[in-house]
């Protein structure tokens, strides 16, 4: 059993599984990994996710060390997300998974 953050986990997979799961958070990583955005850019560019929605797995993002909230101090204030370099070095999994998809979605039914 692995203990992360007061939840118990099965093993090392469950575990990463848990920082990506959901519909919105591997959508945000793929996005952040072209480059940091600020929160409307990322609210346009994943269509369909409410500004609640998106705040809450931003939070957990960064809560997570996946992401960085990149503070401006300017008025209008200016908040961008980035990714970490743990989130950098979760990305090339994330893009393995993207190709499996596209080369089996087809034969899954």
């Amino acid at each position: 059993m692995i203990k992360y953050n007061n939840k118990n986990f099965v093993c090392d997979l469950d575990l990463g599984m848990e920082l990506i799961r959901g519909k919105w958070k591997a959508v945000i990583l793929c996005h952040l990994n072209e480059g940091p955005k600020r929160f409307l850019e990322l609210q346009r560019i994943t269509c369909g996710v409410s500004q609640k929605v998106l705040n809450e797995k931003l939070k957990q993002l960064q809560d997570d060390g996946l992401i960085n909230k990149k503070v401006y101090d300017e008025v209008p204030p200016k908040v961008e997300y980035e990714l970490t370099e743990i989130g950098k070095d979760l990305f090339p999994a994330l893009n393995h998974i993207q190709q499996w998809a596209k080369k089996h979605t087809k034969t899954i039914d």
